[in-house]
């Protein structure tokens, strides 16, 4: 297997190398130090980290909270599920918010379809309406 240097690391990883470069600066991956001749060599567990942080976001982690789940223990799996169970709670609120909008947004749609004198239209009148 060839060296993970940084681009490498990055393709690997399917992320572009600014971010990997990003994610040292706020600490999320330690960058290895540069030798004498030639490019930094990352370690498997840098990628491992990184593939971590990608499906943690995939969950709705924000960075911050990728952070927090990093120093997170195996012996504190509950303080890793009291995070989970906080982002669930978070993601069926947006959920509910989003099948009330789609609600909405359906009918005033569909009063623009049964809309016959084409002088007006209902979903336009609707966001124009401060009093709705």
């Amino acid at each position: 297997m060839q060296p993970l240097t940084i681009g490498r690391l990055a393709k690997t990883a399917g992320i572009n190398v600014e971010t990997i470069r990003y994610y040292q600066r706020i600490h999320l991956i330690d960058q290895p130090k540069k030798p004498i001749i030639g490019y930094r060599v990352y370690p498997n567990e840098t990628l491992n980290r990184i593939l971590f942080i990608k499906r943690a976001q995939l969950l709705g982690f924000s960075l911050q909270e990728i952070n927090q789940l990093l120093e997170i223990s195996d012996e504190q799996c509950d303080a890793a599920a009291q995070m989970g169970q906080d982002k669930l709670r978070l993601i069926q609120q947006k959920i509910s918010d989003l099948s009330k909008m789609a609600a909405v947004l359906e009918e005033y749609t569909q009063q623009c379809a049964i809309n016959t004198s084409h002088s007006h239209c209902p979903l336009i009148d609707t966001l124009i309406d401060e009093n709705s």
